[in-house]
């Protein structure tokens, strides 16, 4: 927990920059059949239910109230800011929230940590769902933006794209491509006909997405995957184009990986004969070895590569709350930015999302890992008082890894 003095720091550099010049008010479509919800820095509370006739109504609201973090609905209704099952749902927007907390990196074993609650017990990485120890479901996990995990979760931003645009006709322009200003990627359709969709219709695009219930067909009595010519629509079309890709760059531990134990030498040294007779053919029975159970392992890791891992949970949700773009995460204190998105693969969170420029505040960090604010690296840091840019402390104040040092800050 931040100290009183740090709170405060955070909430005067919050309140500067949503009374300044370089805050916008976002335009958002129907912006007035929106709901609005916040959580107050102050008393650390939720409010919702809250409406705004315009943008302006939004900037002034934020200016004197100045909250963590703001949020909108993706959907409309007729009274905003009524109670739930008096506000008249009118449609929503097709969302979708990428999170790299959702994504298995290598780096969180560096720089994630978790806690039990009831028994003290730490380690490192993705948080479990229960203690080893005593069994708890209740932890305090302390998580962290690294470069590894933003660019995978821009990697997997790049292929919900690619869904949309390929697998269900939308285009650019009714797609609206956001930095989450914490560990992801935002997507939004903006469309007449995905507005009215219902959860469940809105479930099967989720599925497709994450390739839930793609599976092959084949005679598993003969060990052949007979007649199956995979297509150059959809899934199938992405399950050959992922094998040719995997299978032409795969080296022994990849296969293993897959879960290819002992034949993975005959696919490593039978590559041009697996693509040409059995991806591009449909001979699946025409290298001896390669049986039946070794190609659904194949299609089942390349199936993983190739779908979207987003948040089912929030998809599906014709209710959901979303954070505001433009507006501060309260776990970071980056903004979360508009972007086009043809600019998705050069798109730089650590240079253009960041909110405060100038100054310098002494802080007691009690540990960070090395990072980068804009062209600037910083720690690594571990019980030390160092002297950085009001940028980088905010971050590591919201991130609970420092606190402010009582005296003068320039």
């Amino acid at each position: 927990m931040a100290s009183t003095s740090s709170q405060a720091f955070v909430y005067n550099t919050f309140h500067e920059y949503y009374t300044s010049s370089s805050f916008s008010a976002p335009s958002i479509t129907n912006f007035s059949q929106r709901e609005f919800g916040f959580f107050m820095l102050k008393n650390r509370s939720m409010l919702r239910h809250v409406g705004f006739r315009n943008k302006e109504d939004l900037r002034i609201f934020l200016s004197k109230n100045v909250p963590s973090d703001v949020y909108r609905s993706g959907a409309y209704y007729e009274e905003p800011e009524a109670e739930m099952n008096r506000k008249g749902w009118l449609g929503a927007d097709l969302v979708f929230d990428i999170d790299a907390d959702h994504i298995s990196t290598s780096c969180k074993k560096i720089h994630d940590k978790w806690i039990c609650i009831n028994c003290n017990f730490e380690g490192k990485g993705i948080t479990p769902e229960e203690c080893p120890i005593c069994r708890s479901k209740k932890f305090s996990a302390k998580t962290w933006p690294c470069e590894s995990c933003l660019t995978s979760a821009k990697e997997e931003t790049i292929k919900l794209v690619d869904f949309l645009e390929t697998d269900f006709g939308f285009s650019h322009k009714e797609m609206h491509t956001f930095f989450s200003g914490h560990r992801g990627y935002h997507v939004h359709v903006e469309n007449m006909a995905v507005k009215t969709l219902d959860t469940i219709a809105r479930k099967e695009i989720a599925d497709y997405m994450t390739g839930l219930g793609v599976t092959l067909l084949g005679n598993k009595k003969k060990k052949v995957f007979r007649g199956l010519i995979l297509s150059d629509y959809g899934w199938q079309k992405r399950l050959k184009l992922g094998l040719k890709r995997f299978l032409s760059n795969a080296k022994k531990e990849d296969l293993q990986k897959a879960g290819i134990k002992r034949n993975y030498s005959i696919l490593l040294f039978n590559k041009e004969l697996i693509l040409n007779r059995c991806i591009l053919e449909g001979r699946w029975n025409s290298i001896k070895g390669l049986s039946n159970r070794t190609w659904e392992k194949l299609f089942h890791h390349v199936k993983n590569l190739e779908s979207s891992q987003i948040d089912t949970v929030v998809t599906t949700d014709i209710h959901r709350l979303i954070r505001v773009n433009n507006t501060l995460h309260g776990k970071t204190g980056f903004k979360k930015i508009e972007f086009p998105v043809s600019y998705i693969d050069v798109f730089d969170p650590f240079k253009e999302a960041t909110a405060f420029n100038g100054g310098n505040v002494r802080i007691l960090v009690s540990d960070a890992p090395l990072f980068r604010i804009g062209d600037e690296m910083y720690g690594p840091y571990k019980h030390q008082v160092v002297e950085i840019s009001t940028a980088a402390a905010v971050l590591l104040i919201c991130k609970e890894r420092a606190k402010l040092v009582k005296g003068k800050n320039v």
